[in-house]
């Protein structure tokens, strides 16, 4: 079923429980959600697993998929995590969503897919078995690489059926990212759907080629993609964000009620990035943060060899916010040491990171009221 039938679809149920209250009829009910050959009746969430590929120790693997099903009309959301592997962020984020009380008045159908990439999520990996990414195998086929097959079975069991997404991310091992979104901003209801997620900055970037916000993008569905952390670590400031930005954006799309509460600040969008590279290699000591702004020629890093001999400045060579760094001091000539956001001088940027992090602080109550986990 295509993203216009599905909204038709959801129209037609409001009319028709609308007409039946009208006539003093009994509304008609919702059919049952079908999902890997298991129907989900209106009303039940259950925990659906979808066979994937077998790797060569032959052992079963599947794609463990918790559907709630409400018994009220709405749309249909995917939330997913772990595409690669090692990005277990999301993993917290989806467990926390899922708890939470406010899914008792849910409209809709949410999908929630806490590891896409089992294989990758076991060995700790990005990768597939065969070292591939899958994120850059969609939208797949049935008869390619085991890459490619995932990838298919994720268009066709979950993507088709769904009108919205949000795909979540870390950063790459040894590498941390503020907490930020990546989207097309000029494709259909994406938008208003960043706006309300509520992070500080959103990059307006081109889909990539085989990603999974290209394959979602070009089935006409708005779809973002939420980066925070980095792999193979909890981060509870990044997890906090990342199941305040859900729940927003189920709100804003009417699957949960709108709620009274402090507007998160309008982000600062950016169509720009640019990584900053070590010019030698060497031990690095960092003198800015993420989130911090940066001005043109401005200190980012000194450089200097295990002697501290043949020392050397980083500097910005973009006037920008810092939205990703590397955690590792021992850098070689041209690794990838900070990530930034190219920002216009008259653009507020600190003030929209220093609320942020003041409303996510770990010593205050969270929107799911789950302890904090300690780092």
């Amino acid at each position: 079923m295509g993203l216009a039938s599905l909204l038709l679809e959801s129209g037609d149920m409001v009319k028709q429980r609308l007409d039946g209250k009208k006539d003093g009829k009994k509304a008609v009910a919702r059919a049952p959600f079908e999902l890997g050959g298991v129907e989900v009746q209106p009303g039940e969430r259950r925990r659906v697993d979808i066979p994937t590929p077998s790797s060569f120790g032959q052992a079963e693997s599947s794609i463990s998929v918790i559907v709630h099903h409400a018994k009220a009309p709405g749309p249909c959301l995917f939330v997913s995590a772990a595409i690669h592997g090692d990005e277990i962020n999301g993993v917290e984020i989806i467990r926390r969503v899922l708890a939470m009380r406010a899914l008792r008045q849910l409209r809709g159908t949410l999908l929630a897919v806490p590891v896409v990439n089992m294989y990758g999520f076991v060995a700790q990996s990005r990768y597939l078995p065969d070292r591939r990414d899958l994120n850059r195998a969609f939208p797949g086929s049935q008869k390619g690489s085991i890459a490619s097959r995932l990838a298919n079975i994720f268009m066709t069991e979950i993507v088709a059926k769904c009108t919205h997404g949000i795909d979540l991310h870390t950063g790459a091992i040894h590498r941390s990212n503020l907490p930020q979104l990546r989207a097309c901003l000029d494709h259909g209801q994406t938008a208003e759907l960043a706006d309300a997620f509520g992070v500080p900055v959103v990059l307006h970037a081109n889909v990539r080629d085989g990603s999974l916000r290209q394959a979602v993008v070009e089935r006409d569905a708005p779809m973002l993609l939420y980066e925070a952390g980095e792999a193979l670590r909890f981060d509870e400031v990044c997890i906090r964000a990342g199941v305040q930005g859900v729940i927003n954006v189920m709100r804003h799309i009417g699957m949960l009620p709108q709620k009274k509460a402090r507007q998160p600040a309008k982000p600062v969008v950016c169509t720009k990035s640019k990584w900053e590279r070590a010019p030698a290699g060497g031990i690095l000591r960092p003198q800015v943060a993420l989130g911090d702004r940066v001005h043109v020629d401005q200190t980012l890093a000194m450089l200097a060899d295990a002697a501290g001999e043949n020392e050397l400045t980083v500097t910005a060579s973009v006037e920008g916010i810092v939205i990703g760094r590397t955690n590792l001091p021992l850098v070689n000539e041209g690794d990838a040491i900070f990530h930034l956001a190219v920002v216009e001088e008259s653009q507020n940027v600190a003030d929209n990171v220093a609320a942020f992090h003041a409303d996510l602080d770990p010593d205050n109550p969270s929107i799911s009221n789950e302890p904090a986990i300690t780092s």
